[in-house]
């Protein structure tokens, strides 16, 4: 089935058949057992023509995307733009170099194994060691130019000033220290000169210390580090992180860094970091970005972090996490582990924060780890403003004594809200492996949302709204969406595809399910009924069983198409679920197996607007009531009823 726009335009890419050349995201010959699960389908029925997204039957795409780390395609992205501030009332004025006057500079060249210094102020000491060189500064306004290379050296300074640290194309090995040592808790401006390459690594340990001072990284400093210019800084890092502010770190668009190896973080702070452009490179074994009291916030640029030790994360902050621009790459494959000073188990994930907000960005992850989530907020988590979200776990579940953990695509413990962006996850590590899960209440206003997933696709604790867009789900083991609470839908098309039975396409347990609008199809072994009191859009439920590959259809009385639905997988019991504003009080309807169906709007295998030719007669049913009963239904628990157009006792309920 060829895979187009639900809702094409000129300008649209092809909806979930995303292809970014900057991303690497494409179809993949995963081996994954839901790919087999569809390889093996026959479809004894054909729909043609139309307008079609995603695919449910014999093509074995579903959800074939990857994420993986391209870096042929780094030149491709466009970064961000870069305003200077002129209102020196403006948070960001002191963070731009341009804003600040050093008239003097003194420049530091490294040879081998020592270094020349040229250039004098009154106020600044410099004393050298081979090309281990120290400054000591009392004065503002004065830059600092390193170039050259040493095999045995580094670059210390303390100051009381903010100052300009300038490096062109210098190249600095320590075997004693960090490369670059900044004992200053004043802002520092680094500035990598253009086309130039400047590359720093530590030692594996420091025997060139001083009591009570810090050097936790290769490129270590007291203060804020503020990075510019279109030149290249590169990254070893043997000791700990391979940068690391006490305060806060920020890059501006143009900036190229990449860590190539760090046993801890790869950028690590006590403050913020704020990327507001770049190409940042990070390969670490602890986290990509660690701020252990502050936020992230993300304005542009490309971000790819890959993460190798277990319970690491790409992006992780003690709050708030923002991504407002740019394209992220987020690669973990550590596992999770228990954590003796919690007492609790600490999983991988691309992201770890309090509360997350997307919007309008690109964030790819992967996580294949053991309980590896994908976003994992303690608080909040939002997406919109056209994003663009593509995630895979495909981690089993840990256990350590009492407590376990499982894979997870998106989790908040508080209130999870998606809005106008399109977003695909794949979780596929066995039992606990959800899709998207809020322990408050799950909003789905716009967009389109496809999820695979072994476990739950969609999660609520407290209640799940979906009020438009396109949401897909299917589940390997489990029920398509599944509200412990109560389930509100006015309006999109959903495709909700759950497990045999006691599993279902729809699940909201014996709570209110409510539907004003939209196009629902739910199958499964059984499903939540609607409830008719809260409704003012009317149900079927259809009982009986289908065969992988069969097309499901109603008619109405006119033998006009009302809908048609491919049935992914053999069911034995199969309990299907459609609502729609196509039924209508009174009208009579005839459902069909087989047929085909030509033209139309088909998502995921549900079709409307079609030609259809019939195939045989199963079953008919009269819209007498908001929530009807067609085919062979029995009593599955409160609120049903064996007899058609049951349910009018006004509480959701369940059948099978």
């Amino acid at each position: 089935m060829t895979t187009i726009p639900i809702r094409p335009t000129a300008h649209r890419c092809l909806l979930f058949a995303i292809s970014y050349s900057l991303l690497a995201i494409s179809c993949s010959t995963s081996t994954d057992n839901y790919l087999e699960e569809l390889s093996s389908s026959t479809t004894d029925t054909s729909i043609s023509g139309g307008t079609t997204s995603g695919s449910v039957d014999t093509s074995g795409n579903l959800l074939s995307f990857d994420v993986s780390w391209d870096d042929a395609s780094d030149s491709d992205y466009t970064d961000a733009t870069d305003a200077i501030p002129t209102d020196s009332s403006s948070d960001d004025y002191d963070d731009y170099v341009e804003n600040s006057s050093f008239g003097s500079t003194i420049k530091i060249a490294y040879n081998g194994t020592t270094a020349t210094t040229t250039g004098s102020v009154t106020g600044v000491s410099i004393a050298t060691d081979g090309a281990h060189v120290t400054v000591n500064s009392t004065v503002s306004g004065v830059a600092y130019e390193l170039s050259g290379s040493t095999t045995n050296g580094s670059f210390k300074i303390y100051s009381e000033k903010k100052f300009k640290l300038t490096l062109n194309g210098v190249t600095i090995t320590s075997t004693e220290s960090a490369a670059i040592n900044i004992q200053s808790s004043k802002r520092v401006f680094v500035v990598l000169s253009d086309g130039t390459t400047n590359t720093l690594t530590d030692a594996s340990s420091y025997s060139r210390t001083v009591t009570d001072e810090d050097q936790k990284a290769c490129l270590f400093s007291e203060g804020q580090l503020i990075f510019s210019g279109s030149g290249a800084l590169v990254v070893n890092a043997n000791y700990k992180h391979g940068i690391c502010s006490d305060d806060y770190v920020r890059t501006r668009p143009g900036t190229s860094i990449t860590v190539n190896a760090a046993p801890k973080d790869g950028i690590h702070t006590n403050d913020n970091v704020l990327i507001g452009g770049g190409l940042i490179k990070l390969t670490t074994t602890g986290d990509g970005i660690d701020c252990e009291e502050g936020t992230i916030d993300i304005r542009g640029g490309l971000l790819k972090v890959q993460t190798s030790g277990d319970a690491s994360k790409a992006l992780k902050a003690e709050t708030d996490i923002s991504i407002s621009g740019g394209t992220l790459i987020l690669l973990t494959t550590g596992d999770a582990e228990y954590d003796s000073d919690d007492k609790d188990i600490s999983s991988p994930a691309a992201i770890k924060c309090v509360n997350l907000s997307i919007d309008g960005a690109t964030v790819e992850a992967k996580s294949t780890g053991s309980a590896g989530k994908g976003f994992n907020a303690d608080g909040t988590l939002s997406i919109s403003g056209s994003s663009v979200v593509n995630v895979i776990t495909t981690g089993k579940q840990y256990v350590y004594g009492s407590l376990d953990s499982s894979a997870k695509g998106l989790k908040a413990d508080g209130n999870l809200t998606l809005t106008g962006s399109t977003i695909q996850v794949r979780t596929t590590g066995g039992d606990g492996s959800e899709g998207i899960e809020s322990k408050s209440t799950l909003t789905i206003n716009s967009g389109e949302v496809a999820v695979y997933a072994y476990d739950d696709c969609f999660n609520a604790t407290s209640a799940i709204v979906i009020n438009g867009g396109y949401v897909y789900a299917y589940s390997s083991g489990n029920d398509g969406i599944d509200s412990n609470g109560t389930l509100t839908i006015t309006g999109g098309t959903i495709v909700a595809s759950g497990t045999t039975s006691p599993e279902e396409g729809i699940d909201c347990d014996t709570n209110t399910f409510k539907i004003t609008g939209g196009t629902i199809l739910g199958v499964g072994g059984g499903t939540s009924s609607p409830t008719s009191s809260a409704c003012t859009q009317r149900s079927v439920v259809y009982g009986g069983s289908g065969s992988s590959g069969a097309l499901f259809t109603i008619t109405d009385s006119s033998g006009s198409h009302v809908m048609s639905y491919t049935i992914p997988r053999t069911y034995s019991t199969m309990t299907l679920l459609f609502s729609s504003s196509l039924l209508t009080s009174g009208s009579s309807y005839t459902v069909y197996s087989g047929g085909s169906a030509t033209g139309g709007t088909t998502y995921y295998g549900l079709t409307t607007g079609a030609t259809y030719s019939a195939g045989t007669q199963t079953s008919t049913f009269t819209c007498s009531s908001m929530v009807n009963d067609a085919g062979n239904m029995t009593s599955g628990g409160p609120g049903t009823s064996t007899t058609p157009g049951g349910n009018t006792s006004g509480g959701g309920g369940w059948r099978w």
